[in-house]
């Protein structure tokens, strides 16, 4: 998709993206979730190419900071409203809607999904909200979908240059 290569700014939810959007509860209340370990991978992609990137996402969990922290991706967590924090982000990074990319899976992400250029969903995301997408990975959240979508971003860019 040449579309992929005028991406300068990747949003991604993390709950049903990063993961396949199952938690567990110890008896304590501590949550744990499972991750790909090679979108990790991905994002050194963007990295590489100069492809700014942000975690946004509505959860408090401490186990999505810590994974953002493991895998080098800002966070923006506890996000009720994510479109206001998409706009600020790309303007704080000199960077249009048009340029941004949004990956998402359910209905919250809907509003982000229609506002940037470059809109993707998982291939298990919610029904509603395929139809917003431009894009539609092979790969569900929480396997693979992320490193799908930067390593195509990484090929259109470096294919372009």
């Amino acid at each position: 998709m040449t579309e992929l290569a005028g991406v300068r700014f990747a949003v991604f939810d993390f709950d049903g993206v990063f993961t396949d959007n199952r938690v567990w509860t110890n008896e304590r209340g501590e949550e744990s979730i499972a991750g790909w370990r090679g979108d990790a991978m991905g994002l050194r992609r963007l990295d590489q190419v100069g492809v700014d990137y942000l975690i946004l996402s509505t959860e408090t969990n401490d186990a999505v900071g810590a994974r953002a922290r493991k895998i080098r991706a800002t966070c923006v967590q506890a996000v009720d409203d994510k479109l206001p924090v998409l706009r600020e982000e790309a303007s704080r990074r000199g960077v249009s809607l048009e340029e941004t990319a949004y990956l998402g899976n359910d209905v919250n992400d809907a509003g982000c999904l229609e506002a940037v250029g470059m809109p993707v969903v998982p291939a298990d995301a919610w029904p509603e909200v395929v139809p917003l997408a431009r894009m539609v990975l092979t790969r569900e959240g929480g396997r693979g979908c992320v490193r799908e979508f930067c390593d195509a971003v990484w090929r259109a860019k470096r294919e372009g240059a």
